[in-house]
């Protein structure tokens, strides 16, 4: 697949809901996620450890009032997406977060994903 179109896919599976699959279906095995730096999972590496870091934040959301996803930005093989969310969470209550996910593709997979965002004071 090109990047445009695994671009184009993932942002039609997280608008119906459907990270797991994304995960599964577009993401390289040995893929690497970056979350801000200080933040928990601030690494991780492999398609499983992903699948967990996600799991884990979705069980700290007691409620989704919405949220949106942008459609991609595409640039060679790097793509980008404007997320915002309306969630309350567990553990901090509720919030509106806004982040730009960078994704990098190779071989038809994710092989990297990044998340920009305003640290929590």
């Amino acid at each position: 697949m090109t990047t445009q179109a695994v671009a184009d896919k993932l942002v039609a599976l997280c608008r119906e809901g459907k990270h797991d699959q994304a995960v599964e279906e577009l993401y390289s095995d040995k893929c690497v996620s970056r979350e801000m730096p200080g933040m928990p999972s601030e690494f991780v590496e492999g398609k499983p450890a992903i699948i967990k870091k996600a799991e884990g934040w979705f069980e700290n959301v007691e409620e989704m009032h919405g949220g949106e996803i942008s459609d991609p930005l595409v640039a060679g093989k790097h793509f980008s997406c404007v997320m915002t969310f309306d969630i309350t969470f567990k553990d901090r209550g509720r919030t509106q977060d806004e982040e730009i996910a960078v994704y990098t593709v190779e071989n038809g997979k994710i092989v990297a994903e990044q998340f920009f965002y305003a640290m929590p004071s």
